[in-house]
């Protein structure tokens, strides 16, 4: 493995962020090939003692601002992190699904990501703001099937006395007439593909999400792999849809660098 260089112990502080499709991360691989016998490669699952986590980032020998930042970053990982360690840039790639439940190393650990994009993963979509609702079954980032909606529920009343009290109870029953017919929705779509589906990824508001989950079995039945739920999307619609059914199978770079050059292309 390449020594860093002293500029790379003393300079490298706050890592550049990168949000990538699946198509540009799998172009990273495309673009390390040649250079996996210069790097340090290994992938850290998640689920991890900090101990262990510690043991192993110590030894990619960085400066200790950022072995504190790796450690910390691939703790919270709920996918675990691909660390790719240069002489001059060291990168941290969260994938969008774990690439096993066992450390790996070189090129073991390259493959392993590699075959994880590059599966078409069948996958459910749901996601529910109070009033809208988009839940799409999805082959990779192509759509099999699609549900679209939205319903009346008032805001709520800002007044008290007994008129807010029925105002509240009528909100209630608007609510939960709602979640219904999503959960309907969601039932229509999902239960023809349940012994096939891979993963499912909720988006929207958590505590409507949450509402939706104790309202619908359909969603308690499921036995299959979850993903990190999206919840910063807007009001669903079908561009929304399509853009989550992307999204799910991004990575989050983390790059810090210490020349001119970038491993990669901007997104």
């Amino acid at each position: 493995m390449e020594q860093p260089s002293s500029a790379f112990r003393s300079t490298l502080h706050t890592p550049r962020r990168h949000i990538l499709s699946r198509s540009q991360t799998l172009g990273i691989l495309d673009g390390l090939h040649c250079d996996v016998d210069q790097a340090a490669i290994k992938y850290l699952p998640p689920g991890l003692a900090p101990a262990e986590v510690e043991r192993h980032v110590k030894g990619l020998d960085l400066s200790p601002n950022i072995s504190t930042q790796l450690v910390d970053k691939v703790i919270s990982s709920k996918t675990g992190g691909l660390i790719i360690r240069g002489s001059q840039r060291c990168v941290l790639i969260f994938p969008p699904l774990p690439l096993g439940e066992e450390c790996l190393t070189g090129n073991a650990a390259m493959q392993a990501l590699r075959l994880r994009l590059e599966k078409d993963h069948l996958t459910a979509l749901v996601l529910v703001r109070l009033g809208a609702y988009a839940i799409g079954i999805y082959r990779g980032e192509r759509r099999l099937s699609s549900k679209v909606g939205t319903g009346l529920i008032h805001a709520r009343h800002r007044q008290g006395g007994s008129s807010s009290r029925r105002f509240q109870r009528h909100r209630e029953k608007q609510i939960e007439y709602f979640l219904t017919r999503v959960c309907e929705h969601a039932r229509t779509l999902i239960e023809p593909r349940m012994r096939e589906l891979d993963c499912i990824v909720y988006g929207g508001a958590w505590t409507t999400i949450q509402l939706l989950r104790k309202q619908c079995p359909l969603l308690n039945r499921l036995k299959i792999k979850e993903l990190p739920p999206l919840l910063d999307i807007p009001e669903p619609k079908q561009a929304v849809l399509e853009e989550a059914a992307s999204r799910v199978w991004s990575s989050t770079v983390l790059e810090w660098i210490d020349s001119p050059g970038t491993l990669m292309t901007e997104p």
